[in-house]
Formats: structure tokens, sequence, C-alpha cells
């Protein structure tokens, strides 16, 4: 699967919109789940890629930016609508920069954290997705 940005369902109420991942919203079925928050201004997270984990990300308050490189070209997405986020399929490098201030950066994850399925070295991140 390539990387795509998802709208996600948005329920409108006078008393505040709600939106819901449940289902077919995103294409891998939800093992985790974890958020960034208090970012501090100039600071960025990331700057890693998965083997056999699929990401969604979506900035629930505030705005960043989701740099992602496939080995091949790079792409920049400003995240800042809380019903719509970013699928980062596997073999993708990420980095997270520009974080507004409050932002929250909310990730579903296709499975647990697992050390060995991180490349955290980008030298290593492109010699890996040559090979494959």
């Amino acid at each position: 699967m390539k990387t795509k940005l998802i709208s996600l369902p948005k329920i409108e109420d006078p008393r505040g919109n709600l939106s819901v991942i449940e289902g077919e919203t995103i294409p891998f079925k939800i093992k985790r789940v974890y958020y960034l928050y208090d970012v501090p201004s100039g600071a960025e997270r990331g700057g890693h890629s998965h083997k056999k984990q699929q990401e969604f990300i979506i900035a629930v308050a505030g705005s960043f930016e989701v740099v992602l490189n496939n080995g091949i070209e790079e792409n920049v997405y400003r995240l800042f609508k809380p019903n719509e986020g970013l699928f980062v399929p596997i073999n993708t490098w990420r980095e997270l920069r520009n974080f507004s201030a409050g932002a929250v950066c909310l990730v579903v994850s296709s499975d647990e954290f697992d050390e060995a399925d991180y490349i955290r070295d980008y030298d290593e991140f492109m010699d890996y997705v040559n090979k494959i």
C-alpha cells in the first residue's frame, strides 16, 4: 500500500464534533495507540522506519509536519485536521517536525512495540530498501 491521506468520518453536532476510527476506516487492525504532546519548539520526533508495522498519524490538536521518504522520493505532509490522518506503510522513513504550540500527535499502529522492527539509522534504511 502507498502513503495516503484518509478522511475520518466527522459527525457534526452543536455540542462538538466527533470522529471515529473503527472497522474499515484504516487499512489494518489496531494493536497499539500512542500520542506525542508537549513537544518543545524546534524539536523533531520519529527518525526511523518500520519493517512490518503500519501507522496512521493524526493531528488531534494543533499541527505538525510529517516527512516521509520511501527511498526514492520524499514528501512533506502538514497535518492539522483532527478528522484526517496519514497512512504510513512499511519501509517508509518518517520524521515529525514543526509542531505548533499545544500540538497532539496520535499514532495508531498495526503492531505492538518491537525494537527489532525499527530501522533507526537513515543509511541502514537506504541499504534495506534498496535490497527489497
